[in-house]
C-alpha cells in the first residue's frame, strides 16, 4: 500500500538544533522525510520549514496522536504550524465582475485537473460571466452590490462561502473592494490578482496611462487580500518588457497572459501547501518533483 504523505509547515524563532529537533522528532515516530525545505531569516531570526513526511506501512498512528505529540514538541520550541494530510480537494470560490481571462484559465485548469481543487461556485455582482460559469458547469450566483449595500452584500457572501465550506476565495479581477470584516473572517484565504502598476497608476484605465507614460515593463502581483488594500503577502509575481511601439491595447493583452500565468501560480502554491504567510511576508517554498 502507498505511504500516505503529509505536509507539515512551520515557523517559529530561529534557534540552535532546530532542524535536527524537527527531524529526530519524524524519525521517532515512524516517518520518513520525503522533502525538506528550510529558509532561516537571519535579519529577523525568523525559521521556517515545509515538511513533508511518509509513515511506515508499519506503524499505526491516528491524526490525532501525530497532532498531540508533534503539539507538545511545539509547545517547547513555540512553533506555529500547520498539517495537511493530502486527500482532501480544497473547496475554491471565484469572484469576478466584467474581465474574463482569468476565470477562463483558472476554470480550464480546473477541467484538465492542473489544480487539485473542487471548484464550488463563482460569485459577481454583475450577470456578464455567467455563461462563462455554466459551461464549466459551476453554480454562478449573482450578487450585486452598491456603496449602500456593501454590509447586506457580504454578509449573503459569507452565508454562501461558509455554507458550502469553502476553503480558499480568489478574486480573479473581482472589482469591489472588500471591507476590513469580510477580509479578517477569512484570513489568507482570498488570494488577489492586480497589475504591477500600482500605487503609479491607481483607478481607471491603467494601460493607457502607463502608455502615455512610456513603460517599460509591465506585469501582475498576486497577494493574499488584507486591511491594506493591494499590500497585502505577496504569493507570485510575473513581469515582461515592453517598448514604445507598445499600444495600450497590446499593454493590455500582454497584462492580461501575465496575470492569468501568475493567479494560477498563486493559487496553486496555496493548494500545494507550499506557503507560510508571517506578518505582511508570504514565504513560498517551490516545488520539489511531488
Amino acid at each position: 500500500m502507498k505511504p500516505q504523505i503529509v505536509t507539515f509547515l512551520i515557523k517559529c524563532f530561529d534557534q540552535k538544533g532546530i532542524i535536527a529537533r524537527l527531524t529526530h522528532f519524524f524519525y521517532q515516530e515512524g516517518f520518513n522525510i520525503v522533502s525538506s525545505q528550510q529558509y532561516s531569516n537571519e535579519e529577523e531570526q525568523r525559521f521556517f520549514m515545509r515538511l513533508r513526511v511518509a509513515s511506515d506501512v508499519s506503524v499505526i498512528l491516528s491524526k490525532e496522536q501525530l497532532e498531540e505529540r508533534f503539539a507538545r514538541l511545539a509547545d517547547l520550541y513555540n512553533i506555529t504550524w500547520s498539517v495537511d494530510y493530502g486527500r482532501k480537494k480544497q473547496k475554491i470560490a471565484i469572484m469576478v465582475s466584467h474581465t474574463s481571462h482569468n476565470i477562463y484559465d483558472l476554470l480550464h485548469r480546473h477541467k484538465e485537473g492542473k489544480l487539485f481543487c473542487d471548484v464550488k461556485i463563482v460569485v459577481s455582482n454583475h450577470e456578464k460571466l455567467r455563461p462563462v460559469a455554466e459551461m464549466f458547469g459551476i453554480p454562478f450566483h449573482h450578487l450585486p452590490v452598491s456603496k449602500e449595500t456593501r454590509k447586506a452584500q457580504e454578509t449573503d457572501l459569507i452565508e454562501l462561502f461558509d455554507s458550502n465550506d469553502i476553503d480558499l476565495i480568489v478574486m480573479a479581477r473581482y472589482m469591489q473592494i472588500l471591507t476590513n470584516d469580510f477580509i479578517n473572517h477569512y484570513p489568507s484565504k482570498i488570494i488577489n490578482i492586480h497589475h504591477s502598476f500600482l500605487p503609479a497608476f491607481q483607478g481607471a484605465n491603467p494601460y493607457r496611462r502607463a502608455y502615455e507614460r512610456g513603460v517599460k515593463l509591465i506585469g501582475a502581483t498576486a497577494h493574499y487580500a488584507t486591511e491594506e488594500l493591494d499590500e497585502g503577502p505577496i504569493i507570485e509575481q510575473g513581469v515582461e518588457r515592453v517598448t514604445h511601439e507598445s499600444s495600450a491595447i497590446s499593454l493590455k493583452k500582454i497584462g492580461a497572459d501575465i496575470e492569468t500565468m501568475v493567479l494560477a501560480r498563486a493559487v496553486s502554491c496555496h493548494l500545494n501547501n507550499q506557503i507560510i504567510v508571517d506578518g505582511n511576508k508570504a514565504i513560498v517554498f517551490p516545488m520539489t518533483g511531488e
